[in-house]
Formats: structure tokens, C-alpha cells, sequence
């Protein structure tokens, strides 16, 4: 029981605010790039859009069907991301990351409002969905920065 009893606390009141209000949740119609990723252990996903301009995040959409962890990760992301370099982002999911699996440093400001999700490195088959937004973000912005230097 104990057990059960962590993954209630896991779901603090923070992490339930965050999932219960996520911004950006509209997708963007012209975007420079979209990406949807999808946890195969939980089958969460989440969809981003995004355009850039000059180098930065300028538009930022996301469709998000995943657990309260999940949704709290996009909702702490939503807030940061607008005005961030693909560079910033990729260094804010390789932080997450490292954060779950090896205890390492809280996320860079201004991802920082991510430390609400430390106590979840001890629920490997959380990490998958609750690094989606991250994950779907930084390849979107890969793909859109490619696509403007074609």
C-alpha cells in the first residue's frame, strides 16, 4: 500500500494545477513545423506546432492527451517556450532528462518550474509522457530551423 500511497502525493496539488491549465492548447494553422510524439508505455501524446522567427520560438501550439504529469510538463513548457532558441529548448529536455533519470540539476530558467516533476524520477514509466512536450518541441524546432536554412 505504501507504494500506492507515493503515487497519490506524486500528484501534488502543484502538478494538478499546471495540468489543469495548459496554455497555447490551440494549434496553429501555418505552422513552420508540427511534431506529435506518443508514449508507447501510456500511449500519451502530444502534438506541437510552432513558427520561428529570427532563430526564436515566436507561435507556439500544443495538443495535449496525456496523464497529469504529462500535461503538467506541457503546461510548465507552454509558458516558457515563446521567445526560446531551438538550442535553449533541446538543453531544457536533455536537463529534464537528466533530472528524472540520473537526479541531476533542475532545468535552466525559464524551464525551471519543471523541479514540480522531481518526484516522479522514481516512476520510470512516467518519464516517457512527462517528457513528451520537450521532446515534440525541440524536434519541431530542429525541423523548422532546417527548413528556413534550405
Amino acid at each position: 500500500m505504501s507504494g500506492e500511497n507515493d503515487l497519490i502525493k506524486l500528484y501534488s496539488g502543484r502538478i494538478l494545477e499546471l495540468a489543469a491549465d495548459i496554455p497555447h492548447t490551440a494549434r496553429l494553422e501555418n505552422p513552420d513545423a508540427s511534431v506529435k510524439k506518443r508514449s508507447p508505455l501510456c500511449g500519451s501524446t502530444v502534438t506541437v506546432d510552432l513558427v520561428l522567427r529570427d532563430g526564436r520560438v515566436a507561435e507556439y501550439g500544443q495538443d495535449v492527451k496525456a496523464c497529469a504529469l504529462g500535461q503538467a510538463a506541457a503546461s510548465v513548457v507552454g509558458r516558457a517556450i515563446i521567445g526560446r532558441t531551438g538550442a535553449e529548448i533541446t538543453q531544457a529536455r536533455n536537463a529534464l532528462r537528466a533530472m528524472l533519470k540520473e537526479d541531476g540539476p533542475t532545468p535552466p530558467a525559464p524551464f525551471d518550474g519543471l523541479e514540480v516533476l522531481r518526484p516522479a524520477a522514481a516512476y520510470k514509466n512516467r518519464h516517457a509522457s512527462i517528457l513528451l512536450a520537450l521532446d515534440a518541441a525541440s524536434e519541431a524546432a530542429e525541423q523548422a530551423q532546417a527548413a528556413q536554412s534550405a
